[in-house]
């Protein structure tokens, strides 16, 4: 009965951070470019109270199935889910969605770079191109300040119509790819960071080499299914009610024995 109380927390602790990851989605489900959470779990190890194979008798015969009681749940991580999310459109030149795989750079105030599906630009007092917190996209673009039309290429090209009719290339997005996007660090913002477990970035063209296209005008939003998220956050209420069951059970149970007199 002290398994249970033990087991049944665990399982309540569990379903706390799945509903943790949950709630974390809802409030991002207008974001662009962020991508859903999905919290997974493992069994916790098991005792051995009879071995599977154990003799039985004297005469040789063997236990078919032993006894084995579980410990419990632990979460085994938070995966994030990389699929392509919704795209729409909007009038901002500025505004980029990657359609298919990729990431956009920006250099952060530290140096080091991060990497995000958000597209959401504009251009800075320099006539750098940057995101909303005023990161520069890599490798740097500046827009000149006599421009009258961006246009961006599906390959990343920049170009910029100036007086007089005259169109220049004024630069090229590239974007980054990783072995496993879901070993990326989390920053917040809508960006990631490089870690051990995503592998190197591996940069690139957009739309060569696995690399999708870019879209000018349009944003990727989130990928949170509200009605999935809805289902799963009862699920995860429920689990977490069953779990508080079974504490109430054991607990009555103990108190049971503990009331048993000669």
């Amino acid at each position: 009965m002290m398994r249970a109380l033990w087991s049944a927390a665990t399982g309540m602790t569990a379903q706390n951070t799945n509903v943790d990851v949950i709630s974390n989605n809802l409030a991002n489900a207008n974001t662009a470019g962020f991508k859903r959470g999905r919290a997974n779990f493992q069994d916790l190890m098991y005792q051995q109270v009879k071995s599977a194979g154990a003799d039985a008798s004297a005469s040789g015969t063997q236990v078919p199935s032993g006894i084995q009681i579980g410990l419990g749940v632990q979460t085994a991580g938070v995966q994030r889910i990389f699929s392509e999310g919704s795209f729409q459109q909007t009038t901002n030149p500025l505004d980029l969605a990657i359609k298919g795989q990729g990431f956009f750079q920006l250099l952060l105030p530290d140096g080091s770079t991060a990497y995000t599906r958000s597209g959401s630009f504009a251009i800075d007092s320099t006539g750098q191109i940057v995101d909303p917190n005023g990161n520069p996209l890599q490798p740097a673009i500046t827009i000149p300040s006599d421009a009258l039309q961006i246009n961006i290429g599906a390959d990343g090209t920049v170009s910029v119509t100036q007086p007089g009719a005259q169109t220049t290339n004024v630069g090229q997005i590239q974007t980054v790819n990783f072995s496993n996007p879901g070993g990326l660090t989390l920053l917040g913002n809508s960006m990631f960071q490089e870690s051990a477990a995503s592998g190197a970035p591996v940069t690139g063209t957009p739309g060569s080499n696995g690399l999708g296209e870019i879209g000018q005008g349009m944003l990727e939003m989130s990928n949170v299914n509200m009605v999935e998220e809805m289902v799963n956050l009862i699920a995860g209420q429920r689990a977490y009610e069953m779990n508080s069951k079974s504490i109430q059970a054991a607990d009555e149970m103990l108190k049971t024995a503990a009331q048993l007199r000669r």
